[in-house]
């Protein structure tokens, strides 16, 4: 007679108790796009969790690329169906109720996630609801600033190094713009799974980048790749043709059937074209907030084999100079924005 392993009792679920939010709260809005100033801070309803969604109060909010080029009008603008809009998609913060008693995410817990702005509100904002697929618990090592600016950046860089680049011992792999938000988790990644990692950035950050993992880092401004690269296996660009043709110059290191993938969206519009002609594969990319993944990627900050950097921290009010500062394009790692620190 066969026999099955039978499950041990379930461990009681502990009741926190977490403080209810009150009617409104703090948040970041635009009320049409332009410079960073449009940003202000007003006082906007509590979002209300339907379904499967979670409420979670806040604590830090990361800043991307994406949230500055949306405010500006580009990005995902086109999206936002109301005005004034929130903005954001990164957050690190508490749990404030769940869908149900038996969640897995009980009131109190520390999560991270990211949100599915502009279908929802957006992360630059006390509160937020989330759809619990794309949240998970947040990394015990890390303080809730860290764990904000780890969300998009690093699914972006696992999609694209480990799903799609497919990442393995050997490979060699050019990882364009390496010390930003994405770039410093995908050199990371593509290190962590065996890639030889050729990444280009500024002067100062060289020496960074090769402590991220980078076997070869190349200074952008005083050197074309092109000249002292051999044949890669794969190139993740994160610039594309907006800057010296970074994007048209790659093609011509890659190997015949080779892999070329472009991040920025609207950066080349020509690329697929000009890669078939070059005799090598390639795609775009746009990241999903996918919680299991994300709860990957916590193990692995939370071992140390992978890390995030913070490069800035700005309160929730002085979200336009945040924007500013990430739209000059000298960040190292990211952005963020500290919601609690006005309480």
């Amino acid at each position: 007679m066969r026999s099955r392993t039978l499950r041990t009792a379930p461990v009681p679920l502990p009741a926190v108790h977490v403080e209810p939010p009150s009617e409104t709260m703090r948040a970041i809005v635009f009320d049409a796009p332009g410079e960073a100033d449009v940003l202000r801070l007003a006082e906007i309803p509590v979002p209300r969790p339907t379904l499967s969604e979670v409420l979670v109060r806040i604590e830090a909010a990361g800043v991307n690329p994406i949230d500055a080029k949306t405010r500006s009008g580009h990005g995902v603008a086109e999206a936002i169906d109301h005005w004034p809009s929130t903005i954001g998609f990164d957050f690190s913060g508490v749990v404030v109720s769940t869908p149900y008693e038996a969640h897995e995410l009980q009131p109190g817990t520390e999560v991270f996630g990211m949100l599915p702005f502009p279908r929802s509100g957006g992360s630059y904002a006390e509160y937020a609801v989330v759809p619990s697929l794309s949240v998970t618990r947040k990394p015990a090592g890390l303080s809730h600033v860290e764990a904000a600016g780890v969300p998009l950046a690093a699914l972006t860089a696992w999609g694209l190094v480990v799903e799609t680049a497919l990442a393995h011992e050997g490979q060699r792999m050019l990882i364009h713009a390496g010390p930003g938000g994405v770039g410093h988790f995908a050199v990371q990644l593509a290190s962590y799974f065996g890639a030889h990692v050729t990444a280009t950035g500024s002067e100062r950050n060289l020496p960074w980048l090769r402590d991220l993992g980078a076997e070869v880092a190349i200074d952008h401004a005083t050197t074309r790749f092109e000249d002292v690269v051999g044949e890669m296996d794969v190139v993740i660009d994160l610039v594309g043709n907006v800057a010296d043709d970074t994007g048209s110059r790659s093609l011509g290191v890659l190997r015949t059937g080779g892999l070329y993938v472009l991040v920025p969206s609207g950066a080349w519009p020509g690329y697929a074209d000009e890669a078939a002609a070059a005799g090598v594969r390639a795609t775009g990319y746009q990241v999903v907030p996918d919680g299991s993944v994300l709860a990957t990627l916590a193990r692995l900050l939370d071992s140390g084999a992978i890390r995030v950097f913070v490069d800035s921290v700005h309160e929730l009010s002085d979200a336009a100079a945040a924007h500013r500062e990430v739209e000059l394009g000298h960040v190292r790692g990211k952005v963020v924005l500290s919601v609690t620190a006005g309480r």
